[in-house]
């Protein structure tokens, strides 16, 4: 391990992370599909599973595929299969392992359907229902039940539930503001199954949870599953939300100083290739220095990380050591073919990326 930049995982910490989180859904009574995109990690994702997890959540088909090959079989893929290369893919996928997926269109839900009417058997689908960020999903209410109206009628899919993602919870502020928004994150998911019991659609699945929100398990009480994945790692915005410290924050970021040009100025060997461009909630730091809370990261070029310091009261020498907590830890495994793992303090090996790049 002496290259940097190189990312470092404290195996102790990720198992302590996974068991918090399965206690804290299964005293809510919420079952667990936690989000792979988070680690992409054949190891880790059957880690979760020995810890209850029910099934995984995927972003992509290529996910999905990495991970049916490695033995998983319960799978729910986060997104919309559209195009008749992606819907042969989810065929085969489906032959092999029992998959799920959303849709919020009719042409999807149709897509679909054929794959179902071509296996001759129904593809469970959930219904995506727009939680507020605009990023996809019908609108809740009596759109909602509209479209699952419209859709019951193709041959091939059975409508199993609903599901909301409510992103922008990332944006409120303090605890009892981000209560109030897992709460209406709930009822979203609620609300919308009533309205379609009460039109003749009974669901099962309830499927929402962010890692913010099921901090919260008890404000999610009712809903079936949480998708939580960000937590195994943690990072910055968790911090800053309070639902990490930086103790219990698994995955940093090793890098060195190869230049002090001035002083209260240093250049380390991280950056935006290495950190990715993502801003933490709190601004423009470009993620945390370990022991250093004073120095800030404060811009990144392709493979520079920019440090900004008072030189009275921290001082870098050329050739430093440092650990970074990263404001977003989710984009950073994609970046490695494989990251370093300990435990303990003790090295234990190279942990592969096996959906490294699977963004298709």
């Amino acid at each position: 391990m002496n290259s940097t930049p190189y990312v470092l995982v404290d195996l102790e910490k990720v198992d302590k992370n996974i068991q918090a989180m399965a206690n804290r859904l299964k005293l809510a009574g919420i079952d667990h599909w936690p989000h792979i995109k988070t680690h992409k990690s054949v190891e880790l994702a059957k880690k979760q599973l020995q810890a209850g997890a029910k099934g995984i959540t995927c972003a992509k088909l290529s996910e999905a595929e990495i991970m049916a090959e490695a033995g998983i079989n319960k799978i729910l893929i986060a997104y919309p299969i559209l195009g008749s290369e992606n819907l042969q893919r989810l065929s085969r996928l489906a032959e092999e392992v029992q998959v799920r997926v959303t849709v919020d269109s009719y042409i999807t839900a149709e897509g679909i359907s054929k794959v179902g009417e071509a296996l001759g058997r129904k593809i469970e689908v959930l219904i995506e229902i727009d939680g507020g960020s605009h990023r996809g999903g019908v609108q809740p209410g009596e759109a909602a039940v509209k479209f699952a109206l419209d859709i019951s009628k193709l041959p091939g899919i059975e409508t199993i539930g609903v599901f909301t993602y409510v992103g922008q919870i990332y944006g409120f502020n303090g605890e009892e503001e981000v209560k109030r928004e897992t709460l209406r994150e709930a009822n979203i998911l609620l609300d919308t199954k009533e309205m379609l019991r009460k039109r003749g659609i009974d669901v099962s699945v309830t499927s929402g949870g962010s890692t913010l929100s099921s901090f919260y398990a008890e404000q999610l009480k009712g809903i079936s599953e949480s998708r939580a994945g960000n937590y195994i790692f943690g990072d910055m915005n968790s911090i800053y939300h309070g639902v990490h410290s930086s103790d219990d924050c698994a995955l940093k970021v090793c890098s060195t100083v190869v230049s002090v040009p001035l002083p209260g100025y240093a250049t380390i060997d991280a950056g935006s290739k290495t950190l990715t461009s993502d801003l933490s909630v709190e601004g423009s730091n470009y993620g945390y220095v370990v022991g250093k809370p004073d120095v800030k990261i404060t811009k990144l070029n392709e493979e520079h990380g920019y440090l900004r310091y008072n030189p009275e009261k921290d001082s870098f020498n050329v050739g430093d050591r440092i650990e970074i907590i990263p404001n977003h830890s989710c984009v950073i495994p994609n970046l490695n073919d494989f990251i370093y793992t300990h435990r303990s303090g003790k090295y234990i090996g190279e942990l592969t990326i096996d959906a490294r790049g699977k963004n298709y």
